[in-house]
């Protein structure tokens, strides 16, 4: 009992100085909380919007897709089964939109059957009412708005037969009840007004509603087989169980996003337990003298070392109480906030498990333990003749150990850096590896370096804070640049934080600038137009393209033959016209009568069956795979020369046109020209470049993400910056008492703090920036290396790091600058 209560008042007499470290964990733990339980979230969302598209029924009967939809009689074989009280059949097919202007839109729509049945809608109606007639329709919310649309409005669209007609827009679909219609234009007709709208509908799941105390199983039972009996049977599934099939892959996706999620917290944690090592190593240093009259008084190393950790579990319990308690608040505030949002068919709780809670707890209090463990260490080896030195400094270490650490620290630069280079100049998959392993290693060399640095940066920075501040601006300078250890041991933590945000961002920026222009730069054109159904490019719509000056239109004719006794389309143009930096080009201009470029078979000679009662023919597939016969056309897999296709498919008709704007003529001036020229014609024009553009959308968001969730390290990172001021102040009462005997102000005092804050911060900053941007650099060079181009780092997001470093040291002053202004000379003078 008398070793805690020792424990205890220890920890008590050091609680002030140990306080921020505590808090550094206490925020590890509640962002691991808030992470796991976000991401819980998250992946949750996923799966009630899958079940949310399983629908109300009791049953659901579908087919597997590879047996393809279900036959027309199941729904009549269905409803003879006993308990079957009501039964809705999701048809589906493929309809056209217009827009005001009688145009299509440049992507088909999915015609949707609304149930007869209320209580077997599946749809989540976003606004309106259901329609009831046959000339009554429902719109996705995004087709509803792009068309211009409320409901009450009239909208133009195509019937089966293609020819145009109108529909009263009764109310509009919420697209998050149907997630794997996203992305599509969505019309939702009554069932018995599909045929209407759409050609060949296809049946492709049953609904079905029980009586009343019908046994759910049973029915299963003898719907299968029902409707087995003339063929094989479908699956036939209880809602419950549909809903765990549909929410299966969960699972999976929870790893993915949890991982993700882990990783940004693993860093923060990383940064939290610096944090802590560094506080202790100090506050031990400090109590160097008093750990020393404990060896004297017989107390051996393992008491010493047991005595400090024993304060580590202390304040590892206490923080992580503490963060667990922070990470419920932060929960639950952002629950309050969901409560409030209209989330459609999805009902989240972020509500952390107390598994989650327990396990965060656990790992605060080992993650602390971990952390003294080195300092508890050092104090142990605090011979007892230490007693005697008034200093009250940790004893340094030998000379042998610091040529080791030298040696080490050497060893990880300089490997690692190799690893980087190596990495940012060999080709994937095995080039991001090496980078990453690389930065890694030479970062724990950079850390091990930080006291030599850190210091050496600063002596950089001091001739202008000399120079600005004056006697404070000399003396913060001095101060950092007197104690290397302590400047690199406080800076460390920050410097990670810095490093990891500014190389994140410089790779997805550099990836992205690569990848983006790379998705459409490298397509055979900038706009293609392709038949509505993949039909044939009409006459007149290629010649009213070829009528504007502003377009270079390019022809692709296609045609399905019989190639090794399979169906095999071919497509032919004229390479001549299209972009000249798409893939595979040069040899599509190489190809000769009788040859083909092949996507999927290469190096072989095909047999391809005469059309229309001509002779047969072979063709010579020239070797090495190439992606451009499935760019140029939608499931076309030989590319051959237009004579060729003349000789095996007389006639065939063109199904696709690519358009590049002429020379001299923007993205705008063409796309208004496309639209000039098919003003009446049923053609899907599709950009490249918006595809571009969403890619871009992705990675920025992804950047901002990554931004926001590094910058909780740094903040954790000030936190030590904070604690490492606050020790530095008692370590050097007596220095600031002499300092405010000689007649220096409370106001230097706080300024000399101030600046010393700074100058740490600004030249962890720095070095962090120029680390993240090479690291940065060479991880998306690993990856990009086959695309031949690569950027600059981001100029905003690197600066908002800087401004975001330097914020937080500023911050991280402001508790010890108000302390050190309230210190008199002779209290200073007092203190020991």
């Amino acid at each position: 009992m008398t070793t805690y209560r020792h424990t205890l008042a220890e920890l008590r007499g050091e609680l002030r100085q140990l306080l921020l470290s505590g808090a550094a964990v206490a925020l590890g733990v509640a962002f691991l909380i808030a992470s796991v339980g976000g991401s819980g979230a998250l992946v949750d969302s996923f799966g009630q919007s899958a079940a949310a598209e399983v629908g109300p029924g009791d049953i659901q009967i579908s087919r597997p897709a590879a047996d393809g939809a279900l036959d027309a009689s199941a729904a009549d074989r269905a409803r003879q089964v006993p308990g079957v009280a009501a039964l809705a059949p999701r048809l589906s097919g493929r309809g056209g939109l217009l827009d005001a202007e009688g145009r299509p839109l440049d992507q088909d729509a999915v015609v949707s059957a609304v149930a007869a049945d209320p209580g077997l809608r599946w749809q989540l109606l976003g606004s309106g009412r259901w329609p009831a007639a046959p000339d009554e329709v429902l719109l996705d919310d995004a087709t509803a708005q792009r068309l211009g649309v409320r409901p009450g409005a009239d909208v133009r669209l195509t019937r089966a037969d293609g020819t145009p007609a109108t529909a009263r827009l009764t109310g509009t679909l919420d697209g998050r009840g149907a997630p794997s219609l996203s992305g599509h234009p969505v019309i939702g007709v009554p069932e018995n007004a599909v045929t209407r709208y759409a050609a060949a509908p296809v049946t492709e799941r049953l609904d079905v509603r029980l009586s009343p105390g019908t046994s759910a199983t049973r029915t299963v039972d003898a719907l299968r087989e029902a409707l087995g009996a003339t063929g094989p049977a479908p699956e036939v599934h209880t809602r419950e169980v549909s809903v765990r099939d549909a929410t299966r892959e969960s699972g999976t996706l929870y790893g993915v996003v949890l991982t993700a999620a882990l990783s940004f917290v693993l860093i923060a944690l990383a940064v939290a337990r610096m944090v802590v090592g560094n506080t202790f190593t100090v506050v031990l240093a400090q109590r160097t003298r008093r750990l020393a009259l404990l060896r004297c008084l017989g107390a051996d190393r393992a008491q010493v070392r047991r005595l400090i950790r024993r304060q580590g579990l202390l304040l590892g319990v206490g923080a992580s109480a503490a963060g667990v308690l922070l990470g419920l608040g932060i929960c639950g505030a952002a629950q309050a906030v969901l409560a409030a949002a209209d989330l459609g068919p999805v009902r989240l709780s972020l509500t952390p498990s107390p598994l989650v809670c327990a396990l965060a707890a656990l790992f605060g209090v080992l993650l602390t333990l971990l952390a003294v463990r080195g300092p508890a260490k050092a104090a142990s080896a605090v011979p007892p003749i230490a007693a005697l030195d008034d200093a009250g400094h940790g004893v340094p270490a030998g000379p042998a150990a610091r040529v080791r650490a030298a040696a080490w620290a050497t060893v990880l630069l300089t490997g690692g850096a190799a690893l980087v280079v190596l990495g940012a100049l060999t080709a994937p998959p095995l080039s991001l590896l090496a980078v990453t392993t690389g930065a890694i290693a030479s970062f724990f060399g950079v850390l091990r370096l930080a006291h030599r640095l850190l210091p050496a940066a600063v002596a950089l920075l001091g001739a202008p804070a000399r120079r600005l501040g004056g006697t404070a601006g000399r003396l913060a300078a001095q101060q950092l640049r007197r104690n290397p250890l302590r400047t690199g041991a406080t800076g460390s933590a920050l410097l990670l934080g810095v490093t990891v945000m500014v190389g994140a961002v410089t790779a997805l920026d550099i990836t992205s600038d690569a990848l983006v222009p790379a998705v459409s730069a490298r397509q055979p054109g900038v706009f293609s137009a392709t038949g509505a159904g993949g039909g044939a490019v009409p006459a007149g719509a290629l010649t009213a393209l070829a009528g504007e000056r502003e377009l270079t239109v390019t022809p692709v004719r296609s045609a399905t033959v019989r190639v090794d006794g399979r169906d095999t389309v071919l497509a032919a143009t004229d390479p001549a016209r299209l972009n000249p930096a798409a893939d595979g080009l040069d040899r599509a201009r190489a190809l000769t009568d009788g040859t083909a470029l092949g996507g999927l078979d290469d190096g072989r000679t095909l047999t391809v069956t005469g059309r229309d009662g001509l002779p047969g023919t072979t063709l010579r597939v020239e070797s090495g795979r190439s992606a451009l016969p499935f760019a140029l056309q939608s499931g076309a897999t030989l590319l051959v020369t237009p004579a060729t296709l003349d000789r095996i498919a007389p006639g065939a008709p063109a199904t696709t046109v690519w358009i590049t704007p002429a020379p001299g003529t923007d993205r705008p001036a063409a796309r208004r020209a496309v639209d000039r020229a098919l003003a009446g014609h049923r053609l899907v024009v599709t950009d490249t470049a918006a595809q571009a553009e969403t890619l871009r959308s992705l990675l920025d968001r992804m950047m901002l993400i990554s931004m926001a969730l590094l910058g909780f390290s740094v903040v954790i990172a000030g936190l030590g910056v904070a604690a490492a001021l606050v020790l530095s102040i008692s370590e050097r009462a007596r220095e600031i008492g002499m300092l405010r005997a000689i007649g220096m102000t409370r106001t230097q005092l706080r300024r000399m703090l101030t600046l010393e804050a700074l100058l740490l911060s600004l030249a962890t900053a720095l070095l962090g920036t120029a680390l993240g941007i090479g690291y940065g650099w060479a991880a998306a060079r690993s990856v990009t290396a086959t695309l031949g181009t690569l950027g600059g780092p981001p100029v905003l997001p690197v600066l908002g790091a800087l401004v975001l470093t330097v914020l937080t040291g500023l911050a991280a002053a402001v508790l010890p600058a108000r302390r050190v202004s309230r210190m008199t000379a002779v209290d200073a003078m007092r203190s020991t």
